[in-house]
């Protein structure tokens, strides 16, 4: 591979934004690609994935490189050059980037690869968080998944088309795909590719959505005509997954504290062709009062430290803090503690994380349990998914029922 210096250098200025800014991978790549209109797929593509695997692999190319944060930009040159030598691409005599010492760096790769930190590119407290939590053996194996890019899956939207419909029009677009078995409305990408300019997209036919993010959705159960509430909506991918399987029938009301949010599942909502989606913005809690005791489903897709899903937000492992999970958990709990209390008796209700610790999972349920709130509630069925077990996202649901009261 030849390197093209005006590419490097958007890399460079990538890894600036977000190494020393604490700018967003996503919003920066975002950014940084709109330099230079002339650039086509390949080399975009390159900006892109070469950005996301030097902030994946951060710690341990920092090591390599010997460089501390603030990086300078010389610093960035160098920590791009270690990824070059261990990417095997011969570099380029540009005075940014000093004669680079190959042997060395494959020598400290090989030294620094016995080490799970280094080797896996992690925060020490991150560590030590997760082999303490899911034990040595699963947490090796998770981290480990967790740091491979993850697939481009499709969900497809049976309100407009079928599998068979979509798989057909991006054959046409020049994108093959292939179903997944045990994920009903799914199918990967054989290869990445923009399925957002696709006609098959723009007409609402599907919607990018991770293959464990899907089984959200059919997990807690809907039925046509039902009342279904779905309590921290964001933009919307599990709400349009309801939409469809309730067939556009009964009511959906989608609910955030963030306006703009919901404005965006508005936006895909009209899209996807889902009708009976109501948006609502939490601004008081009287908002959660007034549905009280009156929705058959509700759906609590909980905030969370996020770290079943660094495939595709590999800077969460520098951005995130220790003293967050604490902080999360707190607010878990008060959802937990308000939200059930939409739920009718003899009604159903899923909490879902996309996250891997149980302090965040099953021991967030058995506290609600316990309490006064979930004193109507029982445990029907959960789930934890490993991003190892699954090549998927890394997720926990549980299934809880209201009884009527003794």
């Amino acid at each position: 591979m030849r390197l093209h210096r005006n590419l490097v250098f958007a890399v460079v200025d990538a890894l600036h934004y977000i190494f020393n800014e604490g700018e967003y991978a996503d919003k920066v790549v975002e950014k940084v690609l709109k330099y230079d209109k002339r650039w086509g797929a390949r080399d975009r593509g390159f900006i892109a994935e070469t950005t996301y695997d030097m902030v994946r692999w951060k710690r341990l190319y920092t090591e390599i490189a010997e460089v501390k944060a603030p990086y300078t930009r010389p610093n960035l040159f160098r920590l791009f050059a270690v990824w070059a030598v261990l990417k095997g691409i011969k570099l380029p005599d540009w005075k940014q980037i000093e004669p680079t010492p190959e042997r060395r760096i494959k020598g400290r790769f090989d030294e620094l690869s016995k080490i799970r930190k280094f080797n896996e590119s992690i925060p020490d407290w991150m560590d030590e968080l997760g082999a303490k939590a899911l034990g040595e053996d699963l947490w090796t194996k998770e981290i480990h998944a967790l740091n491979q890019q993850a697939d481009v899956i499709l969900r497809v939207n049976t309100l407009k088309s079928t599998k068979e419909n979509v798989k057909a029009a991006l054959l046409e677009a020049g994108i093959e795909t292939e179903v997944i078995r045990g994920y009903p409305d799914a199918l990967q990408l054989k290869e990445r590719a923009n399925v957002f300019v696709t006609d098959a997209f723009q007409n609402g036919w599907f919607e990018v959505q991770d293959a464990s993010s899907q089984l959200v959705a059919p997990f807690l159960d809907v039925q046509p005509g039902q009342r279904v509430v779905d309590t921290c909506a964001g933009a919307g991918g599990k709400t349009l997954h309801l939409a469809a399987q309730m067939q556009n029938k009964g009511q959906l009301i989608a609910m955030d504290i963030y306006d703009n949010k919901l404005k965006e599942l508005k936006r895909r909502a009209k899209r996807n062709g889902a009708h009976n989606v109501e948006t609502r913005t939490i601004d008081s809690t009287k908002v959660i009062k007034k549905l009280h005791g009156s929705a058959d489903r509700v759906l609590i897709d909980a905030p969370c430290t996020g770290l079943g899903v660094l495939r595709r937000n590999p800077d969460a492992k520098w951005k995130l803090q220790p003293e967050f999970l604490e902080k999360i958990m707190v607010t878990q709990q008060q959802i937990l503690q308000d939200y059930s209390k939409i739920v009718k008796t003899g009604g159903k209700m899923v909490y879902a994380t996309c996250s891997i610790l149980p302090q965040e999972n099953i021991q967030q349920v058995n506290k609600f349990l316990s309490s006064e709130a979930g004193k109507d509630f029982k445990l029907s069925a959960q789930k934890n998914i490993y991003a190892s077990k699954s090549g998927f996202d890394g997720f926990y649901m549980a299934l809880l029922e209201k009884t009527p009261s003794a």
